[in-house]
């Protein structure tokens, strides 16, 4: 089952996406869902299963076994995108997806919180994401890329959403043993999925836009701006896991019975997302982003110091969960766009590569930190930490410059020598509207970044054109 984008030219720029780019993005958006949903789904009822174990009465441990997923993703999310360029981008998916349902399966069966914490550590070393992203971008065309990364991006933010509100429901039927051996029977699900949906690319190649070039990461970990994202991404996910830890229980000794959590959770995360749309709108149309950021990073921090107030009140906490998700909800949504924005032409793949590894690292941190703070010293110990953690990216939203408002656009271009690639980048760099231009002989690409008001594609397909 083989299929390749339609030819690629640089005067033609369709509007629709083919048939298969649009059964390649939507399976695979399908692929990565089934795996995240699995890793979500036990975030709201974890805790109340961790405790009922043998060791599991060390807040550390169950801080670790939440987390540990996230330190294995972490370290061999890059590797396992590289070992995609050599031996190819679905053995890598189908290992990944193995090692996952493997992972899921030794959890269900965990006897104790050790084994739990083996199954987790399992579950993470599954890190397809990058042999993902990069199948993506073997089969779509580069005019049609975005939509398919911004098809699996929505795929993410809604199973997160679905995890939250089912996870009290089948933990009610199944209980958490049960829930991971659900996610590791929805990773067989998505090997089936990869195997007879998601087509086979004709050709398989290096993809600055989605892949890590190690001779960019001197210079994505020295730029300042994009420490800074990478700082904010590691904290959001740091936060986010240490309150997994204490609000499902904060919930129920409220007297809401774990099982009904889902009437907490659904209307939450229904209104942050009503509230967060407009905020993402008004920071784009009037190329507002930076305040919006620093909003966003600042209502965050109200959210923690809201839940620390308010952690014996049911409504209070409810307030203050709404207020949580609506400022994560646009932060995970803000974030990727600001890397796109103030990533070097070129090396937007491996500032995206960073940026997800330093997430998962975040989510480690976060959680096995939070607990031991927890245990060792108390709620309010955990409360500081994540509040720190809060401030320290405030201050750092505060003083970053404002990204530019641009856009990334990609072209095709003909063979040619990396002297006259040269030549045609600075060509395209004079044009009106383009912000930096970067043409790779290697991958036969043109990367711009434009300046929407001022741009005039028209004047770049021209140029291209008498290039090739």
């Amino acid at each position: 089952m083989s299929a390749t984008p339609a030819s690629r030219t640089a005067t033609k720029l369709p509007e629709k996406m083919s048939r298969v780019e649009l059964r390649a993005s939507i399976s695979l958006a399908g692929v990565y869902a089934l795996r995240m949903f699995g890793l979500f789904i036990i975030l709201p009822v974890f805790t109340f299963f961790a405790k009922d174990l043998p060791g599991g009465d060390s807040y550390t441990l169950i801080g670790i076994a939440l987390g540990a997923y996230g330190l294995t993703q972490a370290i061999l999310q890059i590797p396992f995108g590289w070992l995609s360029d050599r031996i190819g981008r679905k053995p890598v998916i189908y290992l990944g997806l193995i090692l996952f349902a493997i992972g899921s399966f030794v959890a269900a069966s965990a006897t104790d919180i050790y084994w739990v914490i083996f199954g987790r550590v399992i579950q993470g070393a599954g890190a397809i994401s990058a042999a993902v992203m990069a199948l993506a971008a073997d089969l779509t065309r580069e005019e049609h890329r975005t939509k398919a990364m911004a098809m699996i991006g929505i795929s993410i933010g809604a199973v997160f959403a679905l995890s939250l509100i089912s996870a009290p429901i089948l933990n009610q039927w199944i209980g958490v043993p049960g829930i991971f051996a659900l996610t590791g029977c929805l990773a067989i699900l998505a090997m089936l999925v990869m195997y007879k949906v998601v087509p086979d690319p004709a050709i398989s190649r290096f993809h600055s836009d989605t892949e890590v070039t190690t001779s960019r990461f001197s210079n994505v970990l020295r730029d300042p701006q994009l420490l800074r994202l990478n700082y904010g991404i590691f904290a959001l996910h740091a936060v986010l896991m240490a309150l997994w830890l204490v609000v499902p229980v904060s919930l129920r000794e409220t007297g809401l019975a774990a099982d009904h959590h889902w009437q907490v959770y659904l209307p939450v995360m229904v209104g942050a997302v009503i509230l967060m749309v407009p905020a993402i709108i008004y920071a784009e149309k009037k190329a507002r982003m930076k305040p919006v950021f620093i909003a966003a990073v600042a209502l965050l921090l109200l959210a923690q110091v809201l839940l620390a107030i308010f952690n014996t009140s049911f409504w209070g906490l409810v307030f203050a969960l709404l207020v949580f998700f609506t400022a994560f909800n646009l932060l995970e949504a803000t974030l990727p766009s600001l890397i796109s924005k103030i990533a070097p032409v070129g090396a937007k793949g491996t500032a995206i590569g960073v940026y997800s590894s330093t997430q998962f690292l975040g989510a480690f941190v976060g959680s096995a930190l939070g607990g031991y703070l927890f245990q060792h010293f108390g709620f309010y110990a955990m409360a500081i930490m994540c509040s720190g953690l809060l401030i320290i990216w405030l201050i750092l939203a505060v003083t970053m410059q404002a990204p530019a408002a641009v856009r990334s656009k990609m072209y095709q271009v003909g063979k040619m020598n990396s002297e006259q690639a040269n030549d045609l980048s600075r060509e395209l760099a004079a044009l009106p509207g383009v912000y930096e231009a970067l043409v790779l002989a290697n991958e036969q690409v043109a990367y711009l970044k434009v300046d929407l008001k001022g741009f005039d594609e028209e004047k770049v397909v021209q140029l291209l054109e008498g290039n090739i």
